[in-house]
Order: C-alpha cells, then sequence, then structure tokens
C-alpha cells in the first residue's frame, strides 16, 4: 500500500531511524522534525524545528497519513533534578505544541501515534499486564508516563485518531539498550541481573515498526496499544538467549548490590535493569498482528546475522 506523507517528529534518533527506512520505501515522503537541518536524501526531508513554538514546519502537517512523536530525552541517566525536569520537559512540551499546531490545520494528520513506554505498569511478577487490566505503577519513570499520556489524550483533535504506543525494549543493534547489553556478553560480564527473575518485555525492532504501519491501517483502534512481543522472558532466559546467539557459553551474574554501585559509575538507575515488567500486547494480538519474532531466540538469531554481514 501506497502512503501520501509520514511525519516524524523527533525522528532524528534510533528508532526515527529505523522508522524513515522503513516509511521510505512506501511513501511520497517522510518528513523528520528535527533541531538540526539535514540534506534531503530522495523523498527524505528534514525540517527544523526547537520543539517548544510554533514554525513553517506546522503547515508540513498539513494532509498526512501518519505522524509519529518520537520526542523525549534518553531515561537511561541518574535521576537528579535537572535531569529530572529535562526528562519531562522534553517530552511534555513538544506533545502539547504538536496538539497545538494540529488545531491550526485545516486537514490534520489521519493518526498521531506518540511512542510512550510499557514502563508505565507496576512491577509485575504476578500476571501480564495489558491495556484492558493492567495496573499502572509507582515511582519517577511512572509519574513521566502518566503526565505524558494525560497530555497526549487530553488535546482536542476530533479529526485525528490518536495511539499512545507503549514500547517495550526495542531490540536492534544501532542504539537502544541491546548494544549496551551486547557488549557486557562480549566482555564476559553477560549474566544474570540482580536475582534474575524479573521479567523483561521486548520487541524487536522490525515488529515495532510494523506494527505502525498495521495501526495505520486498522482505523477501529485507538487509544492505549502495548507493543512487546508475545514472549516475556525472565531476565536470565534473556541474557542467556544473547550469550547463545552470540557465541558465548559464559557471563559472570551482576547481583543488585554490585549493580547499584555499577549503575551511579556510569550515570543511570537500578530501576531500568531491575524492574519486573510483564507485559501483554492483548490489542495487538486479539486484532491479528503477525509478529515476525515472537521468541526471543528468533530475534536474537537474527541479530546475530545481521551483526555477522
Amino acid at each position: 500500500m501506497k502512503y501520501g506523507k509520514i511525519i516524524l517528529a523527533g525522528g532524528n534518533g534510533y528508532l526515527g531511524g529505523v522508522l524513515t527506512k522503513y516509511f521510505s520505501g512506501m511513501a511520497d515522503e517522510v518528513i523528520i522534525l528535527a533541531r538540526k537541518p539535514q540534506a534531503e536524501q530522495g523523498n527524505i526531508k528534514t525540517l527544523v524545528w526547537n520543539g517548544k513554538t510554533m514554525g513553517d514546519w506546522v503547515y508540513s502537517l498539513q494532509g498526512a497519513d501518519l505522524m509519529v512523536n518520537l520526542c523525549g530525552k534518553n531515561v537511561n541517566c541518574r535521576y537528579t533534578e535537572k535531569n529530572k525536569k529535562e526528562i519531562f520537559d522534553s517530552r511534555l512540551i513538544p506533545t502539547h505544541l504538536l496538539g497545538k499546531a494540529i488545531e491550526e490545520i485545516k486537514n490534520p494528520p489521519k493518526l498521531w501515534i506518540n511512542i510512550t513506554s510499557a514502563t508505565i505498569y507496576r512491577h509485575a511478577e504476578d500476571r501480564p499486564q495489558d491495556e484492558l487490566t493492567g495496573e499502572i505503577g509507582k515511582g519517577f519513570s511512572v509519574e513521566v508516563c502518566k503526565a505524558w499520556e494525560k497530555c497526549f489524550f487530553e488535546t482536542n483533535t476530533p479529526n485525528t485518531r490518536k495511539i499512545a504506543l507503549r514500547m517495550g525494549i526495542v531490540l536492534g543493534l544501532k542504539d537502544g539498550a541491546f548494544p549496551r547489553l551486547l557488549n557486557l556478553v562480549k566482555l564476559g560480564m553477560g549474566g544474570k541481573q540482580g536475582n534474575g527473575e524479573q521479567y523483561m518485555s521486548w520487541v524487536h525492532e522490525e515488529d515495532a515498526v510494523r506494527s505502525i504501519k498495521w495501526l495505520l491501517n486498522r482505523p477501529e483502534i485507538e487509544g492505549v496499544v502495548n507493543c512487546t512481543a508475545p514472549d516475556v522472558i525472565k531476565n536470565h532466559v534473556f541474557m542467556r538467549s544473547i550469550r547463545k546467539a552470540f557465541g558465548r557459553s559464559f557471563g559472570l551474574p551482576a547481583p543488585a548490590w554490585l549493580l547499584t554501585i555499577g549503575a551511579k559509575i556510569i550515570g543511570t538507575e537500578t530501576e531500568l535493569i531491575l524492574k519486573s515488567r510483564w507485559v501483554k500486547p492483548t490489542i495487538l494480538l486479539n486484532d491479528g498482528f503477525d509478529f515476525r519474532y515472537r521468541k526471543i531466540d528468533d530475534a536474537m538469531a537474527e541479530l546475530s546475522r545481521q551483526h555477522q554481514k
């Protein structure tokens, strides 16, 4: 199916790059809203915005089939007051701005997807958390997600369908969490983290972008949608799968006390590693989305194949 215009707000990061490559072959035009200009590449154009104020970029939203908002400072940092403010502002301000822009134009995007996070659910070791019965958690990262989604849904966009896509850990070689975990495995430190019993909700990058295209073609779906693979696994299984796929027979475990020290050294928070995220993509499954990588070993085998190219 051929699309007209695809807008990627904050699309110069890792997932934005994957989406750009994916949609460039099936859309007339892919427009990236970014802080720095880039030379045009075929049907890919970058428009400069600061994510805070209106500008000429607003008119580019006219007639778009899809707008994806990927804005947000990486949460892989220490939760200092300065970083906390930046994490909130980098999500809420662009989201509010995009909502105001949609209100001002006559032919707004048909679908607006906000890439949010599956970490909004509580620490769960007892049962899966889905869009229908999942329970919202507590803590800083959850408060960020709650404020973000509230800002997203409270904007008045009667002619634009909206989906908050709660994404799990996206597995790809170029950036995100996976390259860091792979480096640990290569250094012989790819054992379980903490007690290894915490669940990890993940999705292969190919399924992440395929799900966005799939939702674009499902006008009856709106609201909250979980984007995680059906095969939710525990941390020790996840790390074992990486070792198997990349030819490492052993990995030193990292107990919780060591992670606490290490997190301070490398500038992150242990919550990102030790929280149990057992998230189920009920809407995608019930409505027939076909995951290409349902099982972690299949996803790892594909990543290993790409790594060897």
